[in-house]
């Protein structure tokens, strides 16, 4: 088994040298590379050690209650006594209040050590953000502090049986009695709906509170939590699942839980997009941990597993064969790419300057991160061969806990046709043609821009544009993942040979896609 060892060198480099973070203003360079180091110590001391384990063993429902993995509680006590539950959270209620681009560094490492626990606590950053924005000052005042500390950890609360992206489908209620909300209803596959690591839970539901033709308008936000509701709060279910093992994925029923209404009734979708695109991003960046790892993982076996002899007579190593040398160099500049695409579109979301370009940039880094996770870990495994296929790599881990993120926070498809139609009516298409022309001006890029103008056109003019979305995405994500990895050689000239492989890689669409 290769141990997980934290990339801190090369999230430095792609934050500071590819995605210019030091033009955001309260970004310290020094700073974060500490921060960073540290939590690579605490991950890979204390919650990476649990990763195989917590995938044995699992998580159980226990009277009604869930019973997380041997060692997760533990672990989770060291981690919110460390502060780190409250990265960003204001100072004013007990957090630090350090930059996002930072958090998301450290939410990249927790990802890599273990993506079951990270998804359970990076919920919180999500939901501070929306308490700050939409929560009054009592609210504000209840659960920030809580949430900072650790001692209550969050949920999203908005897939139903029925409604899983089509949230106009959403069929639980929030009544009103006075100044006081209910909630009735189920929801399924929430996230650390229940857990035994914190004292307390809050969960953020989204609830109807107009009529079922009312659509998304009638839908509103609510703050329930387990010790505010009690027995009205209960898990019916845990969801077996292909992979996160250690992530309990729950069946909620809320049967007239009290609740308070968050921000404005009818606008709770709006609210709800404050957690949303967070988690989008974080998302994103869990794809890119799982490229890495997978990466770390075939690399480490490909160079010391020797193989066959070299034309010269010598013992050749598995990664002196070109097959395996060109599935390392896929793997290599994924992990590289993708992580620098993320950081790019975070650097821009903290600057403000650009926000319609943030929204063009946030499912494109979904997309194409989650997919970059994914196929690194296949990879992987037809790297190691019958040994990727075993358990004890961990290689078939990485996969398994990989292939959700193309699905959760809205499956790719869906970003692909939001790309395709909304995503090119505003001011996005033209940031992001500006934004390539700012990372390179090799020529092959720019050629492959002038593609996409020419299928943007076509899109627009296009009766039936989601009929293109999948190979739109394809060429939006390529030609911002080709012109990433110029800038990365720019940066580093030792990494050109990456560059090269990269660009001289088939498109993943035809010539005819959008003729």
């Amino acid at each position: 088994m290769t141990p997980f060892s934290a990339p801190v060198e090369d999230i430095l480099f792609s934050l500071r040298d590819v995605a210019g973070a030091a033009r955001v203003p309260d970004w310290d360079a020094d700073l974060t590379g500490e921060i960073i180091a540290q939590f690579a110590r605490f991950a890979e001391d204390i919650i990476a050690p649990l990763d195989e384990s917590g995938d044995a063993q699992g998580c159980r429902l226990d009277a009604g209650r869930v019973v997380m993995p041997d060692g997760f509680k533990e672990a989770y006590g060291q981690l919110a006594e460390g502060g780190w539950q409250g990265l960003t959270l204001p100072e004013d209620h007990g957090g630090m209040a350090l930059d996002p681009l930072t958090a998301a560094a450290v939410s990249e490492v927790f990802s890599g050590a273990c993506h079951s626990l990270q998804m359970i606590c990076n919920l919180v950053p999500g939901a501070a953000a929306t308490l700050r924005r939409f929560g009054s000052p009592d609210q504000q005042g209840e659960w920030l502090p809580k949430l900072a500390s650790g001692a209550v950890l969050s949920t999203m609360c908005l897939t139903e049986a029925g409604a899983g992206s089509d949230l106009s489908r959403i069929r639980t209620r929030a009544t009103r009695d006075g100044e006081n909300w209910a909630l009735t209803g189920d929801k399924i596959f929430i996230s650390g709906g229940d857990q035994n690591l914190s004292d307390d839970i809050l969960h953020l539901v989204l609830a109807r509170t107009g009529t079922p033709g009312d659509g998304i308008k009638g839908l509103s936000l609510f703050l329930t939590s387990k010790s505010g509701a009690g027995e009205a709060i209960s898990i019916t279910r845990i969801e077996e699942k292909l992979g996160l093992h250690a992530s309990p994925t729950c069946q909620i029923a809320f049967d007239d839980a009290p609740a308070e209404l968050l921000g404005h009734e009818g606008a709770g979708l709006a609210a709800m997009f404050t957690m949303m695109n967070h988690a989008r991003i974080d998302v994103a960046l869990q794809g890119v941990a799982h490229a890495s790892r997978a990466h770390h993982i075939a690399q480490s076996y490909a160079t010391t597993r020797q193989q066959g002899r070299k034309p010269d007579g010598r013992d050749a190593m598995l990664a002196d064969h070109a097959d395996v040398a060109r599935m390392l160099a896929d793997q290599e500049s994924l992990s590289l790419g993708a992580r620098a695409m993320a950081h790019i579109a975070l650097v821009e979301m903290a600057l403000g300057a650009r926000p319609a370009l943030v929204d063009f940039l946030t499912p494109v880094c979904k997309v194409f991160c989650t997919e970059a996770g994914i196929r690194a870990a296949d990879l992987g495994i037809q790297i190691l061969g019958g040994y990727g296929y075993l358990t004890e790599y961990r290689i078939a881990q990485t996969w398994r806990d990989a292939r959700i993120t193309a699905i959760y926070e809205g499956a790719n498809g869906i970003h692909a046709a939001a790309i395709a139609t909304r995503g090119l009516k505003g001011e996005g298409g033209d940031h992001f043609a500006a934004l390539i022309g700012e990372l390179t001006d090799n020529p092959r890029v720019l050629a492959l821009l002038a593609r996409w103008n020419d299928a943007r056109t076509t899109l627009t003019k296009s009766a039936t544009p989601t009929a293109h979305a999948h190979d739109f995405m394809a060429l939006t994500s390529t030609l911002f993942y080709r012109a990433v990895w110029c800038k990365i050689a720019a940066a580093d000239p030792a990494r050109a040979p990456l560059r090269d492989h990269v660009l001289n890689a088939p498109l993943p669409i035809g010539d005819a896609a959008f003729t």
